[in-house]
């Protein structure tokens, strides 16, 4: 067995096997979904950071392309307590370490109890236990990273669904699941999807109906740009969010966001709705929380810890959801969104900027 080594900042180096070789480091977290590898590993949100995954086996139904969420794998590397040799050689060919063998469950309850850390990680024939602590030393947290968008955003505008009959979106592109542009797309909407630097004058020119502020990876405070479309245009245009994206809206209209413990990453997040109250279960990723929701109204909340899901105005035309609607691998409770979201341009604001 090729031996692999994983120091985490609480100073633990956990042996394990390497899967696929190489040296790597990042914030260390994990998920709890057990089925959607694929979509998880090609999630931009997961950029900079070390994916652990709690359910013991993955990878077991293979690796098909047409389930990816983006053109590449994110996460800087993988933890599993087993991989098998179709994820494993993924992993390889994409240059992302991955190591398994190791108790995944003693990983996962020292993050739930310590919170989301550093972590550096040395795999292959070479590797020692000094190589991962070098890592570790290396390792900068992702609140460090203000250029993190320009590490998952396209560079140039994108259009899908140019001829449709539907209302024009602006996908602000801060880390976006291909997901999202499909759902939308399947309503009829012509999505432009544009770089998470856009500017008023990119978003005058495309006159959209819409203002979707996409998910991605990191601090939304790191969001600048975004946050000043959202200033610049909200009163004017309806303005939609997932994930980062509600984060970015919130603090852009008087609300604040802060850094969890360890997050919410999974496929199996109750989420309780105000108005309906009714529970749906749903599909998240993220470290940041929306603290004060500054302008808008708290419409939905996580049922394990309260944490707002769904923010809304409708004097602003605001609606944000923490969690991914769009789901991809499931479960598909949330679908409705996109609805709502394309539903709010027969819906002006009331009041003036």
């Amino acid at each position: 067995m090729t031996k692999a080594y994983v120091a985490l900042e609480n100073g633990q180096v956990v042996e394990a096997r390497s899967r696929a070789p190489g040296r790597t480091r990042g914030e260390l977290v994990f998920t709890t979904a057990y089925t959607g590898y694929e979509e998880s590993l090609t999630d931009p949100s997961y950029e900079e950071q070390i994916l652990t995954f709690s359910y013991p086996l993955i990878g077991n139904y293979g690796v098909r392309e047409e389930r990816f969420e983006s053109d590449r794998v994110h996460p800087r590397g993988v933890v599993a307590r087993e991989l098998t040799e179709d994820v494993a050689e993924w992993l390889g060919r994409e240059g992302v370490p991955a190591v398994d063998e190791l108790d995944t469950r003693d990983l996962v309850t020292g993050i739930r109890e310590q919170g989301a850390m550093r972590c550096g990680i040395a795999a292959g024939p070479d590797a020692t236990p000094e190589d991962a602590e070098a890592e570790l030393a290396a390792c900068k947290g992702m609140s460090e990273h203000t250029d993190i968008g320009s590490q998952v955003s396209v560079t140039e505008p994108v259009t899908y669904n140019a001829e449709g009959d539907g209302p024009t979106v602006a996908l602000v592109d801060c880390g976006a699941k291909g997901s999202i542009a499909s759902s939308l797309v399947e309503r009829d909407a012509v999505v432009k999807q544009l770089p998470y630097d856009a500017t008023a004058s990119d978003i005058e020119a495309i006159d959209p109906d819409i203002l979707f502020i996409s998910n991605g990876p990191g601090d939304p405070e790191n969001f600048e740009q975004a946050a000043a479309l959202v200033d610049a245009f909200v009163g004017e245009l309806p303005l939609a969010g997932i994930c980062l994206g509600q984060q970015v809206i919130a603090n852009a209209l008087g609300g604040e966001t802060e850094k969890m413990e360890f997050g919410h990453r999974g496929v199996n997040q109750p989420v309780l709705d105000f108005r309906s109250e009714q529970v749906v279960m749903t599909t998240q990723n993220h470290g940041y929380t929306v603290s004060d929701p500054g302008k808008l109204d708290v419409t939905q909340i996580n049922v394990n810890d309260d944490t707002p899901e769904g923010l809304e105005s409708e004097e602003l035309n605001v609606i944000t959801r923490q969690y991914h609607p769009e789901a991809n691998p499931g479960p598909h409770d949330t679908l409705g969104f996109f609805d709502d979201v394309l539903g709010m341009v027969d819906s002006p604001p009331t009041v003036e900027r």
